[in-house]
């Protein structure tokens, strides 16, 4: 699945893997390293100002509960199906 237009990616990874695999190479759209733990306690500074938020891991499955907090912070948030092997896949 291609990344849609108009988000900004909200990058779930560890610092490790952000700096091996950075996802700005892939996609001209923002993309902010936010922790799990900084969104479990709305510590993540997100506004709706940020705009929709597109959530990704590194294989899928803790954006889908970041997003679910997201949204209930009031955010637009959904998470990407299967992580970023996914999405070196569609791209």
């Amino acid at each position: 699945m291609p990344l849609p237009e108009g988000v900004t990616v909200i990058d779930l990874r560890p610092a490790e893997l952000r700096f091996a695999q950075p996802l700005d190479r892939l996609t001209a759209l923002p993309v902010l390293a936010v922790s799990l733990q900084q969104i479990e306690d709305s510590a993540h500074g997100l506004t709706p100002g940020s705009g929709p938020l597109l959530v990704i891991c590194e294989r899928g499955v803790r954006s889908g509960l970041a997003a679910k907090y997201l949204r209930a912070d009031g955010l637009d948030a959904v998470a990407y199906p299967g992580g970023v092997p996914a999405l070196l896949r569609s791209s």
